[in-house]
């Protein structure tokens, strides 16, 4: 009988994510709109952290002095400022994480333009606004999900354990496999019905929010223009950047974050 304590962590591994996932869905839906949501038009810094977070704003920030040249992003990973006049207090963020010498890595000066002050305004007043969530993510739909996936792993690995026990022949492995099918199907079915009625999954926009990211996306007429390579990036990231100049420093980031700097960040 050594293998129902396997059972019951398997239960409660389950049951306990389980729950977790229900309560985000909960607190999500009850995210209260702003009476004015239904006329705002969200700005492109909004519509970063909605997608993204922090660090698509300050992303955004980089791409978008990039392209204005007061911002060169060499492909070796190098940040240097042009012009030294911040247009908004993102922009002087950007600034001033670079430093007074004027050139940084890309990796650092993202960090800690994502934990500026500005940052954490805009993410105020999108919380206050109801269209982002008010944890910041940490313990949304997105994150419930993943929690209900490690719990359904987990069932598995105990279940393959309980079996690998030395059992008695009164005990057949067919049945402590059909104990252990239980809470993995408690698993799978949240994540059916999680998928069903809530994705995408999004760790930092409220439902209203993913509605306005949504109809911004549709309003991209689909030309070149900056507003439109901009909007891709804000809902998107770095990663929809198509010019090779930009993605270089952004793959050159992405390797050198892997080490010092993504730690700190």
């Amino acid at each position: 009988m050594f293998w129902v304590l396997f059972l019951l962590s398997a239960w409660a591994v389950a049951g306990l994510a389980c729950l977790r996932l229900c309560l985000a869905a909960v607190r999500a839906a009850a995210v209260e709109p702003h009476a004015a949501v239904g006329e705002h038009t969200l700005t492109l810094y909004e519509a970063a952290f909605l997608s993204g977070g922090p660090r698509r704003v300050a992303d955004l920030t980089l791409v978008s002095m990039a392209r204005q040249r007061r911002l060169l992003l060499a492909h070796t990973g190098w940040a240097t400022v042009v012009d030294p006049c911040g247009r908004d207090d993102m922009e002087r963020s950007v600034i001033g994480a670079i430093g007074p010498g004027g050139q940084s890595r890309i990796a650092p000066v993202r960090a800690a333009a994502a934990a500026a002050d500005a940052v954490r305004s805009l993410a105020d007043r999108l919380v206050g606004a109801g269209l982002a969530v008010p944890d910041g993510g940490a313990g949304g739909v997105a994150a419930g999900v993943r929690r209900v996936r490690v719990a359904a792993v987990t069932v598995c690995a105990l279940g393959l354990v309980a079996l690998a026990l030395p059992l008695p022949a009164t005990e057949p492995p067919l049945l402590i496999a059909l104990w252990f099918a239980l809470p993995l199907a408690l698993t799978l079915g949240c994540l059916a019905i999680t998928r069903m009625e809530i994705h995408p999954y999004a760790r930092w926009a409220s439902p209203a929010g993913q509605r306005l990211v949504g109809a911004l996306v549709r309003q991209a007429d689909g030309t070149a223009d900056d507003r439109t390579f901009l909007t891709s990036v804000a809902v998107r990231g770095v990663h929809a950047i198509g010019e090779p100049d930009l993605r270089a420093a952004f793959a050159h980031r992405e390797k050198y974050a892997g080490d010092h700097w993504e730690r700190r960040a």
